[in-house]
């Protein structure tokens, strides 16, 4: 029998129960980040081939635009208010990873002087490049590839998008 919340003690072991044996999700945050000229930042990090866009796993119990925050902080040594959301995609299980929801936030535009002197801020990161958008889809794998362009898109008419791996 389903306790009510009237019996708060056991409605909350009830709670608890449900908790430990559902499902949790990995989740991923990035964003893009911008130079004057509209440039993309894109960085490579040293864990894992290919380019990326700044961002990562978020911790347990911490809400995605502050994984995004921590991420910049961290990599890069900004301190950044993030715009609005860009795009949540849900991506399917894929080599060993079971599924995980990843997001992707506007965290703006940087000045001149910030963009030209941004480095890596830990060893997480081997090198950073600021990339035409048009071309930076060509260095990202394909499903980041794919959730960057809808990225692209909601930065345009400002209306985020929902993507099933990246499509």
């Amino acid at each position: 029998m389903r306790p009510t919340p009237a019996d708060p003690d056991a409605w909350n072991a009830y709670l608890a129960e449900g908790n430990a044996t559902q499902a949790r999700k990995r989740v991923a945050a990035d964003v893009v980040l911008r130079n004057p000229d509209g440039d993309v930042l894109l960085v490579n990090p040293t864990y894992k081939p290919g380019w990326d866009l700044p961002g990562g796993m978020a911790e347990p119990n911490e809400a995605p635009d502050d994984a995004a925050r921590r991420e910049l902080k961290e990599e890069l040594g900004l301190d950044l208010p993030l715009q609005g959301l860009l795009v949540v995609d849900w991506v399917p299980p894929h080599g060993p990873w079971d599924d995980q929801i990843a997001f992707i936030f506007d965290a703006g535009a940087l000045g001149r002087d910030q963009a030209t002197a941004l480095r890596p801020h830990d060893e997480e990161l081997s090198e950073l490049a600021f990339v035409p958008s048009q071309q930076a889809g060509a260095w990202l794998r394909d499903r980041l590839s794919r959730r960057f362009e809808a990225a692209m898109e909601a930065l345009v008419d400002r209306r985020p998008r929902y993507l099933h791996d990246g499509g």
